[in-house]
């Protein structure tokens, strides 16, 4: 298999060793050195159990190895450590989707809506935490599983893998491109015309205490199959706000032994979660009432004028088009992965004419096209309950559990075994309604505003 990295409990000589790396770097396609190499901006190698995969050149492997001996401790104080998962975790998940929680608790009302909330809460670190299980049980097998489409491949087999999984995942990722791609032009507009949420917490606060705050109105809006189908849609957007999608890929910059790391990353994480979606969701609710809008920052502005001072204002959108930045980065990796193994050859230094020119072309022209959809359809709100239904949901709420009960064989007549096919069964039902909700929100939003229309 491509990413399995064998590990060996015999004594290798030095050279029997020094074929061995040669083998597993063949062995191991541009993709999935191209994880392997995120585990650190200044390392080109990932430790696995003493051995070192790199994707330069055979020539130079041993000489890394060598060389990076002495300084394995100093590097494992952060890169690879828990603290780098919690960081790596943090960022894909308090993103900017977060800014439109008030627009889905104005979908759902105080009561469904902090329900929702919570509910998410405790099942994504549930789910998350049951990803990480399987992936350290494959790892102690020998079988380190670098993407989450080798999981799927592992587990279900090779078509899950490669024909629901896979796509899944980079169309998860790629729409999260493209929504952040979105706010950060609505943030770059203003600008041109952990603090982005500080800003949009007190912001909330600041006009619902103003006197020019709105009307509070806490009604449901519209009536019948409308309200239905919106609350389908809330529970689309705030899966995509807890949704990540990238646990496996996160997992695998991790330098052994790994066991218990990814936890202490998501004890951190969710830390952090909770007191940002909370504080964002219902100050911004609080504030603005069912007239939330899909991104908060929306409400920022009246006909064209603050109701903040011009340098709060100014200074939220900077912090948010900066952190839009660092999360598109995050979401694009799958997409790189799938243009490396595509057009690079592992055979050749990673900074080689061969390998650079392909690189800079198919990135860029990834980013260009996930612009002009993000321009084409400026929705945030619907966006995110698309990527929700289709991404999320499935890769976040259903999956971790079908894997764990697949792997572990817990007991049909254990509380563990019916928990997680309840939760995967309730959450297929959930995303199924979602998407229902999600396109048809899209098509009304289209009909009413034109392709590429400035809002």
């Amino acid at each position: 298999m491509e990413s399995v990295l064998p590990s060996s409990n015999t004594d290798l000589s030095a050279e029997n060793k020094e074929d061995e790396e040669v083998n597993i770097s063949k062995e191991l396609d541009a993709g999935a050195l191209f994880v392997l190499k995120s585990r650190g901006i200044d390392s080109l190698f990932v430790s696995y159990e003493g051995i070192k995969i790199c994707s330069d050149s055979v020539v130079k492997l041993k000489s890394l190895i060598d060389d990076d001996d002495d300084d394995d401790d100093d590097d494992d104080m952060y890169v690879g450590s828990w603290l780098h998962c919690g960081y790596h975790l943090t960022t894909s998940i308090v993103a900017p989707a977060l800014l439109s929680l008030p627009y889905a608790l104005s979908l759902m009302g105080w009561f469904a809506g902090a329900l929702c909330l919570t509910v998410s809460a405790l099942v994504t670190f549930y789910s998350y935490n049951l990803l990480s299980l399987v992936l350290e049980h494959h790892d102690q097998l020998g079988m380190r599983q670098l993407r989450f489409r080798d999981m799927a491949r592992d587990i279900l087999g090779p078509g899950w893998g490669r024909y629901f999984v896979g796509p899944i995942q980079f169309g998860l990722c790629y729409g999260a491109v493209i929504a952040c791609i979105l706010l950060g032009g609505q943030s770059l507009k203003v600008i041109i015309s952990l603090i982005f949420l500080i800003c949009a917490t007190a912001g909330s606060v600041y006009i619902g205490n103003s006197t020019n705050a709105p009307r509070k109105d806490y009604s449901l809006n519209g009536s019948g199959q409308n309200r239905v189908f919106g609350s389908f849609n809330a529970i689309s957007i705030i899966a995509t706000t807890y949704g990540n999608g990238i646990i496996p890929e996160i997992q695998a910059t991790i330098a052994p032994p790994v066991k218990g790391k990814m936890f202490k990353g998501l004890c951190v994480c969710y830390a952090v979660v909770l007191s940002t979606f909370f504080s964002v969701g219902i100050s911004g609710y609080w504030a603005f009432g069912n007239q939330a809008k899909g991104t908060i920052l929306l409400n920022f502005l009246v006909d064209g004028k603050p109701l903040l001072p011009t340098w709060v204002l100014l200074m939220t959108n900077v912090f948010t088009f900066l952190q839009v930045s660092a999360v598109s980065v995050v979401y694009l990796q799958p997409t790189n992965e799938v243009l490396e193994r595509k057009f690079a050859n592992a055979k050749v230094d990673q900074f080689s004419v061969r390998n650079v020119v392909p690189r800079l072309v198919y990135r860029s022209l990834s980013v260009v096209i996930a612009t002009t959809v993000a321009a084409m359809f400026p929705f945030f709100g619907d966006i995110n309950a698309l990527i929700g239904a289709f991404g999320c949901i499935p890769l976040d709420f259903i999956l971790p559990m079908v894997f764990y009960n697949v792997v572990f064989k817990p007991s049909k007549y254990s509380l563990l075994f019916w928990g997680n096919t309840i939760i995967a069964t309730t959450f297929s039902a959930l995303g199924l309604l979602g998407a229902i909700s999600s396109i048809r929100q899209i098509v009304l939003d289209s009909n009413t505003y034109s392709f590429f229309a400035n809002i």
